[in-house]
């Protein structure tokens, strides 16, 4: 019996196998149920990809790259027979009209790129994508096979496998088997953290210009390897909401050219005439602008593609079926028809605009390189000594294919300067970054740069504000004249053999996250490492404060590979090392001085779980797992009564709300730690939470403006059509401040006077005149870019963002705002690696 039913079973696996190996699958015959009623695996998706792949001699499948959780990253790419048999001469031909090296020929096709999946718990449209590509590679399809002879395809059917796998791995455990549509249901409460994010928790669609993630650099680099011209983004949003479709909502940032904003209309209205023959609804012109540079709209659209978002109302709350508040029941099975509905119209739209598309593309790379946009021609971002930071910032442009180099051929220019908000003349030295706008890729590079963009609507979706040189706190100048690079690449000069037989101790200067990153690296291998609280000079050469000292004393246990370990570590990190013969200074304080203080090896904890913010709680995983590579213990919030706290030197609050500091008995425990030696790192609300218990850290209260006025009588009479922009008097979506530092604190050792700083809120603390430290502080007149409503405008002033409240022999470390923000804000890495190695 057992033999009889092995054999049957062999026999209809053969069965399978040759029919896939000569027919088409539908989504619905692969999978074995029909699409919409469960979510697929994704490796089932890549099964039936690959599946399709085998019968379709016009498309390629490849992997791009790897999640962080091993899962595969692929794309498919669709198109004619007659084109398919040219693909990369078409891809190499799209490129040099790029760079201005070619024409559009008559038989060019347009690229189109499908992206499905960002968000992982928007998990219709990976669906939707198995159906279009089905549709598009059945050869029955007469008028979809006639597109294909002007368009080539690219379809990535899920961004983000670990955030969807997530998602549907909670769902697929716990729905009834007769889908339950009542919003309560279990099937419809998804668990902290969600499915939304990756395996960093980090939002992949705010990851595109700055590519922070694994998977947003391998995507990327095959996508400016093909540069599309139309680009769709498949998303969802709230459950209610009718489908939303371009044309976008303002604000539209001013780069965005009339031709594109015509397409976005063009590509609209084909979308409703299909939603119009169904009966459908839909909205256009709302909630979803164009203005924060790295979504996966706006991202294309800055690089000369007609950029698009789609939302299907759904999300992770949706399941399988759900009641709307009307009474209707949204099923799977519609929303994946909506968005490949909207999908199979975009290509049909490039297909007939084929001719005009590539027209406009090639012309919008020749403008900018002939005539870039802006006033700026060139913009000089200064080394200022901090190789490192600099180094960072020519990995993100070259992720960008944004041209740069180093040297001019001007001693001297004149610009604007970043730092003081003037024209002022400056030297560009040999070691400077010189970043001429006369490029094809100068549209992306002036809205990457511009010292304050112009908002046409204040009711924003993100930040308003992300200048590069404040992210990345290097002072920086845009010059209105072309200037020149003198060469490609930086002329590092060769430093003199050290001489480790003399060696007294190792000096590695502090002022960068390489820096935190080798520190780690020493701590993790037993070396002891000491700094200096005040600056010094030894051997004729000047060390500020911070500066790491690797003695020879303290860690004869290393034995003889001290050396060899210490530059070995050095050189893999990046990091430059200067030998001191003596532990006698020249200015300063010796090295055994009671001001040199031995770095404690710490032992870090991070708090996660419900209530916390799982993207701030993210960015600090991601922080010391990838950047400096940190041993680190993540504790769910609901866990803290079982931590021994003897066990841990640092615990970091990350934003969020958390209900153990509400608890009496809980937050007196907490501080008990703090002071018997414990660092609490409180960031965001976490702080402001901390504010309110008795710890001696106080918001500043609000000031009352208008005290001395008249009272309005009828200041509360309001029209309900202006609800919105009434709102945004208090809003503070993302804007730039200056922070007036004092770098003499070991909280901001390894920085000028001066932070900047992402302000998300309004959010300030009193100063502190006793057993604390007000090391970040904002003055009279510290706006620099970015939306801030007028009432929050007035209340930020004179307060504290960073400082340190003594308690006991323990600390906290109080952090207003948050210096990781979404692992781009370069400069914040610095400072948060203060806090946690550097505060003692």
């Amino acid at each position: 019996m057992k033999y009889r039913l092995l054999t049957l079973v062999f026999a209809v696996l053969a069965t399978t196998f040759s029919l896939s190996a000569q027919t088409l699958p539908s989504p619905d015959q692969f999978l074995g149920y029909p699409l919409g009623t469960h979510f697929t695996p994704h490796y089932r998706v890549l099964e039936y990809f690959r599946a399709v792949a085998a019968v379709t001699p016009n498309m390629q499948l490849e992997q791009y790259g790897t999640t962080y959780e091993g899962r595969p990253l692929m794309m498919a790419t669709i198109t004619s027979p007659a084109n398919f048999a040219r693909l990369d001469q078409i891809r190499q031909h799209n490129m040099q009209l790029v760079s201005g090296e070619a024409k559009v020929a008559d038989n060019d096709p347009v690229i189109v790129w499908l992206s499905y999946n960002v968000h992982g718990n928007e998990a219709v449209s990976t669906e939707a994508a198995m159906k279009t590509l089905y549709t598009l590679a059945n050869k029955s399809n007469t008028q979809q096979q006639q597109w294909l002879e002007n368009t080539v395809v690219i379809i990535d059917p899920c961004l983000n496998p670990d955030g969807r796998e997530r998602y549907v791995n909670y769902y697929n455990q716990v729905h009834t088997i007769i889908p339950d549509p009542v919003l309560s249901g279990r099937e419809h409460k998804e668990p902290w953290p969600g499915g939304r994010a990756n395996h960093y928790y980090f939002d992949l669609n705010r990851d595109w210009a700055w590519q922070t993630q694994t998977e947003s650099q391998a995507r990327m680099a095959q996508y400016n390897r093909w540069m599309p011209q139309v680009h769709v983004d498949f998303h969802e949003q709230s459950i209610d909401a009718p489908y939303y479709f371009a044309p976008a909502a303002e604000p539209l940032h001013d780069i965005i050219k009339p031709w594109q904003r015509d397409m976005l209309k063009m590509i609209g209205k084909n979308n409703a005439k299909y939603f119009d023959k169904e009966g459908w609804l839909y909205f256009t012109k709302e909630t979803f602008d164009m203005f924060y540079p790295s979504y996966g709209d706006t991202y294309p659209t800055y690089n000369g593609a007609i950029g698009m978002t789609y939302e299907q109302g759904g999300g992770g709350r949706a399941g399988i079926m759900v009641l709307k508040q009307d009474g209707d029941t949204l099923t799977l099975t519609q929303r994946i028809a909506h968005h490949f509905t909207t999908g199979m119209s975009t290509i049909e739209v490039a297909a007939g605009q084929g001719q005009q598309l590539l027209k406009d593309f090639s012309g919008y790379f020749n403008e900018a390189s002939h005539n870039p946009d802006g006033p700026y021609k060139t913009y000089v971002i200064k080394s200022g000594g901090n190789a490192e930071k600099l180094a960072a910032l020519a990995i993100l442009l070259k992720r960008n294919n944004i041209k740069f180099g180093y040297g001019a051929n001007g001693a001297r220019a004149t610009g604007f300067n970043y730092f003081s908000g003037k024209i002022e003349g400056f030297s560009v030295d040999k070691e400077d970054m010189v970043i001429n706008a006369m490029q094809s890729r100068s549209n992306l590079l002036k809205v990457l740069f511009e010292p304050d963009s112009r908002l046409t609507d204040s009711v924003t979706y993100d930040i308003t504000a992300w200048a590069l040189p404040y992210a990345y706190g290097l002072q920086s100048y845009a010059v209105k004249e072309p200037l020149n690079a003198e060469r490609d690449t930086l002329l590092i000069p060769v430093a003199a053999p050290m001489n480790s037989e003399r060696s007294y101790a190792y000096l590695a200067k502090w002022n960068s996250i390489r820096d935190v990153r080798f520190l780690s690296a020493l701590l993790k291998r037993k070396i002891r490492v000491r700094f200096a609280e005040g600056p010094f000079t030894a051997s004729g050469k000047s060390y500020p404060a911070g500066t790491l000292i690797i003695t020879r004393s303290g860690n004869e246990g290393v034995g003889e590979g001290f050396d060899v370990m210490v530059t070995g570590l050095a050189k893999t990190v990046g990091v430059t090392l200067d030998v001191a013969s003596t532990g006698f200074v020249d200015k300063g304080v010796d090295f055994g001085s009671e001001k040199v203080h031995y770095i404690k090896p710490m032992r870090v904890a991070l708090v996660m779980g419900s209530g916390v913010s799982s993207l701030a709680a993210g960015e600090i995983w991601y922080y010391f797992e990838q950047q400096i590579g940190y041993p680190l213990t993540i504790v769910d919030q609901n866990n803290l009564e079982q931590v021994n706290w003897k066990d841990v030197d640092v615990l970091i609050l990350p934003d969020g709300n958390y209900k153990f500091l509400a608890d009496k008995e809980n937050a007196n425990k907490l501080k008990d730690w703090v002071s018997n030696g414990g660092k609490l790192i409180a960031l965001q609300d976490a702080l402001f939470q901390v504010a309110q218990q008795e710890w001696g850290i106080k918001v500043k209260k609000d000031a009352m403006p208008g005290l001395d006025e008249k009272k309005d009588e009828y200041a509360l009479l309001k029209s309900y059509g202006n609800r919105e922009r009434d709102g945004i008097k208090q809003a503070i979506p993302g804007a730039i401040y200056r922070v007036q530092l004092d770098n003499t604190h070991p909280l901001a050792f390894g920085f000028s006077d001066t932070y900047y700083t992402l302000k998300q809120d309004d959010r300030l603390y009193e100063f502190m005149d006793s057993d604390g430290w007000n090391v970040g502080i904002l003055k009279k007149d510290n706006y620099l870019s970015g939306f801030v409503g007028t009432e929050t405008r007035k209340r930020l002033k004179d307060g504290v963002l960073f400082g340190v409240k003594e308690i006991g022999n323990g600390k906290i470390v109080m952090l207003a705002d948050d210096p990781l923000f979404r692992s781009f804000w370069e400069n914040g890495k610095l400072l948060f690696g203060n806090a946690v190695f550097m505060v003692f």
